[in-house]
């Protein structure tokens, strides 16, 4: 099948995390002998603050890094979409895509179009900012692929779209994996945006105040930290290393003992069950993880066994210090983690998952027919 992809950035992932998932995706797909086209804006935010901060460069060594995946820019207002599409089998578009272009390709499938279409939704804007998300035409759709059950049943719910499956994010296990031979470098690294302040506090008691009174050696890697805060962290003894492209990510974990998740609010009080795609792909490389509170109500994992969850922030500190101080203790849980992966949520498990939804699609077609 050709399917044609619509995202908001492939290599860029600048404070977009989808694009570690996309790949993944689209490699899976081409591995099966599909044909894949990844079409994402040419002025997309992640791609312009990419550039902004690193330079050319920096997208360059992305692509040197997956030189099996490739990319087409367009500028909406001189996209020929009708070519685009031509010869599509199933055509994917995902949230972060302009809405007029989402109401484009509404319009071709509802005139007739013969391919199957999708909307993919990764964000919490369906929970944290509806009426942006109620300005998609989504009634030509075939359905919504939504990265939690919550979120489903929020398209369901409000009559987004016809119908909506849960199809969860997943580790590229050909990228995350564990790396042998690193020299450490450190007790715990933390991987994360710091976003628009909605886990400041969360942030404070689970991170920064164990790693200060537990007197750990910390790198933190991610965006959008303001002057102060990094002022903060360079005072405590905490190396930011600002942006860390995704690819680079398992050798980083291969040279700390331990990780956190810390998820953002809203994931943590209104969408139980998504853990977003930084769980993946730590318990992928192999690296004990630590999570403050986080509801698995979609028995995803094995909490206790893939990963140990803090209730405040005196329990984080007490997990850290027995993971650093027990090896054992460390490398059960590291494997444990990454064989729940392995069996359960690898790209290539969510690509089986998406060929069973596009078959069902085209069994009902046949029955109606």
């Amino acid at each position: 099948m050709k399917f044609v992809l619509f995202t908001h950035s492939l290599f860029s992932d600048w404070n977009h995390g989808n694009a570690h998932f996309l790949r993944g995706i689209v490699r899976a797909l081409t591995a099966r002998g599909h044909a894949v086209d990844v079409w994402e804006p040419a002025d997309g935010w992640s791609r312009a603050n990419l550039l902004a901060d690193h330079g050319q460069g920096a997208l360059n060594a992305i692509a040197a890094a997956f030189p099996d995946l490739r990319s087409n820019l367009y500028r909406l207002k001189t996209l020929d979409l009708d070519r685009v599409l031509d010869g599509a089998d199933v055509v994917i578009v995902h949230e972060w895509s302009d809405p007029a272009l989402v109401a484009a390709i509404n319009r071709r499938r509802a005139g007739g179009a013969p391919w199957r279409l999708l909307f993919h939704d990764t964000h919490h804007r369906s929970a944290s900012a509806p009426e942006d998300m109620a300005a998609y035409a989504l009634d030509a759709f075939d359905g919504v692929l939504a990265f939690g059950e919550t979120i489903r049943t929020l398209y369901e719910r409000r009559g987004w779209g016809r119908r909506a499956w849960t199809w969860h994010e997943a580790a590229d296990t050909s990228v995350f994996s564990p790396r042998h031979g690193i020299e450490g470098e450190g007790d715990l690294v933390w991987v994360g945006n710091w976003g628009d302040g909605e886990r400041t506090a969360e942030l404070t008691e689970f991170l920064i105040e164990p790693v200060r009174k537990l007197g750990l050696t910390a790198r933190i890697h991610g965006v959008r930290y303001p002057e102060a805060v990094r002022t903060a962290l360079q005072g405590l003894g905490i190396a930011h290393g600002g942006w860390l492209p995704n690819h680079a990510v398992p050798e980083v974990f291969a040279a700390h003992r331990v990780t956190v998740h810390v998820p953002r609010r809203f994931y943590a009080t209104q969408l139980p069950g998504i853990p977003t795609i930084r769980v993946f792909e730590a318990l992928a490389c192999g690296i004990p993880l630590i999570t403050a509170p986080w509801d698995d109500a979609e028995g995803l994992f094995r909490p206790g066994e893939d990963y140990l969850v803090a209730a405040n922030g005196a329990d984080m500190m007490r997990l850290l210090r027995n993971v650093l101080a027990d090896p054992d203790q460390a490398r059960v849980l590291a494997e444990s983690g990454r064989n729940t992966i392995l069996a359960r949520h690898t790209c290539t498990h969510r690509v089986d998952e998406l060929l069973g939804i596009l078959a069902d699609l085209r069994s009902e077609q046949r029955e109606v027919a």
